[in-house]
């Protein structure tokens, strides 16, 4: 009970022994006027005519009408229904449930911060639960040309016209570089690492995300996709980042925060030639720039031409027809699942003896003769790892030697 509380309740008691109303105002250090009104109160509602009432008024001109929360739930709920049937990304949350909104035209456009707080209060948002996160095996790359990340993420031209920017980093050097298509097809991903082989060069591993543009979906068993034909022509090692784990391609997807900074913030663009026109002066003046720290005063450009790049040749074209399988490797970063499996291209592989804290390393490496999936404990470049298991990994067609490099050129 509040001290002002306690103050009415000594005014009534007081009144009701018979004192008068001036002699109780003295006795508090009240007005008679404050007395006589909480008497009304006390004589209106009884005791609970003492309480202290909520001082906020009954109308709230600021509060969002019902439309507009029903309008960011309902966005909310395609994007779920969109992720979990892979036509759509994995971006949920508050940022991409305002674009959604941008793209209906739907106004007032709420802010970030307030779709948050409508969705959790429709109970639609996913706390983190806690708990031990899993530690992943993974590359450590100290030179430049060891380790390229790529990524991509949707945007919206002005008119509501979805486009996808695709970006790529040397993780050592910083070097970026970046597309932008219509579309995610495997055709739109191979067309972009054919364009970051040819301008950042050709590095031993190129990481990638899983969406079905560069796995080669999401339905079929062993399938080997055209990102991944197209890697082992080119003789650079794909790598699958972890499901769901964007800390495990963090170069890139830090480089994303600098690319919509400068690129997409405070401004609305009219076609992919006006994204790409101002993306590449992005490109130029980040290439050139000496603010990363872990550069120590060098630039991108600087760091990554000590070593001159083995790039892709300039007139390179993907071939129209489907490209065979070459002699080569690639790898995925997994989690061992509660039955003590992995899932590798749409099939799942036992793991001995499995912990669930920790991740383990899967290389597919193929030969002329043979093909074997092998599942280890750590990353290739770490100074001792153990093979858990090894299984033959099934084919339908030949595995042929990889041409001589004349599709390559150095810098």
């Amino acid at each position: 009970m509040s001290k002002l509380q306690a103050a009415r309740e000594q005014a009534i008691h007081l009144l009701r022994l018979g004192y008068s109303t001036s002699k109780v105002a003295a006795t508090l250090g009240r007005s008679p006027q404050w007395v006589r009104k909480w008497w009304r109160r006390y004589q209106a509602s009884g005791w609970s005519g003492l309480v202290d009432h909520s001082r906020a008024p009954h109308h709230h001109p600021g509060q969002l009408p019902a439309a507009l929360r029903a309008a960011v739930i309902n966005a909310r709920s395609e994007l779920e229904a969109a992720a979990a049937r892979g036509t759509g990304l994995k971006y949920i949350g508050g940022k991409a449930v305002r674009t959604q909104l941008k793209t209906k035209h739907v106004r007032p456009l709420p802010s970030v911060p307030t779709i948050e707080r409508i969705l959790r209060a429709a109970a639609m948002t996913h706390p983190k639960q806690p708990g031990a996160q899993v530690v992943y095996p993974r590359l450590r790359p100290h030179q430049p040309h060891q380790l390229c990340q790529v990524d991509h993420i949707p945007r919206y031209l002005r008119g509501g016209a979805q486009v996808f920017c695709f970006n790529a980093i040397d993780v050592v050097s910083r070097y970026p570089t970046g597309q932008v298509y219509p579309q995610r097809r495997a055709a739109d991903a191979s067309r972009f690492l054919i364009h970051v082989w040819q301008t950042i060069g050709i590095p031993h591993y190129t990481q990638v995300d899983n969406e079905g543009c560069f796995s080669g979906g999401v339905t079929h068993p062993c399938v080997l996709g055209q990102c991944v034909r197209l890697a082992l022509l080119v003789g650079t090692e794909l790598v699958f980042s972890p499901v769901r784990h964007p800390k495990s391609n963090g170069t890139v997807e830090r480089f994303h925060q600098d690319y919509q900074a400068h690129v997409w913030q405070a401004t609305y663009l009219a076609d992919i030639t006006a994204v790409q026109r101002r993306a590449d002066h992005f490109f130029h003046l980040y290439q050139r720039s000496a603010h990363h720290s872990a550069l120590q005063g060098a630039t991108p450009a600087r760091v990554h031409n000590r070593r001159a790049p083995v790039r892709l040749a300039a007139g390179f074209r993907l071939p129209s027809e489907k490209l065979p399988l070459y002699a080569g490797r690639l790898h995925f970063m997994r989690r061992v699942q509660a039955d003590g499996t992995v899932s590798v291209l749409n099939r799942a592989w036992r793991v001995p003896h499995p912990n669930p804290q920790t991740g383990v390393w899967v290389t597919i490496e193929l030969r002329p003769q043979t093909a074997t999936l092998t599942i280890y404990d750590a990353a290739p470049d770490a100074p001792e790892r153990q093979a858990l298991a090894s299984y033959p990994f099934p084919l339908q067609e030949p595995v042929l030697r990889r041409p001589r490099d004349a599709h390559k050129r150095r810098a």
